[in-house]
């Protein structure tokens, strides 16, 4: 059975409560920003991130390497975001971290480095990022960046699983069907196959069939 292991890039966006007609400080440069990309205007969204970004806004920071990642409002620039989403990250912004881990993993705009990718998703993992905590998990599982450690992978996937994280649902499930960090369990082991189906992973309702079934 394989287990999913793409890497994701996800942001959350904000939400503002009004629109400021004076933006004096770094917040409500952001928040401008914020109003910004809500209405598609990217090139505002991105000078007003950037004015809030090099006054050291951490959630400004976060958006604006977004911006450069996905080229919205900005010619893509992968070494931008990472500039961008280091200085999030080094303030404790756990997106950023998460993301920056990313860049790490893929090779984005940095070379790639699993030591620098495990450090950026154990941090983001420990502030609750629940696809910090399923990557990390992935990074155990592999031997990526860290000693191989399958205790290690379960203690991760089972907190993105308890957060409804389907990739870790669905890895778990791999690690209960094969005795891999815990006791081989068969019934668990479908049980989080049908939660990660549930939840739109394809290898989990893949995996839950193929134990249904006997084989």
């Amino acid at each position: 059975m394989k287990k999913f292991k793409t890497l994701f890039v996800t942001t959350l966006l904000a939400t503002a409560t009004s629109s400021l007609v004076y933006a004096n400080t770094p917040e409500q440069q952001f928040q401008q920003g914020i109003e910004a990309y809500k209405k598609q205007d990217y090139h505002q969204a991105v000078k007003w991130y950037q004015k809030a970004a090099e006054q050291g806004n951490a959630k400004a920071q976060f958006y604006l390497g977004y911006m450069y990642s996905t080229g919205q409002g900005v010619k893509q620039d992968y070494h931008q975001a990472v500039k961008w989403y280091q200085k999030a990250a080094e303030q404790g912004n756990a997106n950023a971290q998460y993301n920056l881990g990313v860049m790490y993993a893929d090779g984005q705009g940095v070379k790639q480095d699993y030591h620098q990718a495990v450090k950026w998703y154990q941090k983001a993992a420990e502030q609750g990022v629940a696809v910090a905590q399923s990557n990390l998990g992935v990074m155990y599982d592999n031997g990526h960046g860290v000693k191989q450690d399958y205790h290690q992978a379960v203690k991760w996937y089972q907190q993105a699983a308890e957060q409804g994280n389907a990739n870790a649902q669905s890895n778990l499930g791999v690690m209960y069907a094969n005795g891999r960090g815990v006791r081989q369990d068969k019934s668990k082991a479908k049980d989080y196959f049908g939660l990660a189906c549930d939840n739109g992973e394809q290898v989990g309702c893949d995996n839950y069939r193929i134990l249904n079934s006997g084989r």
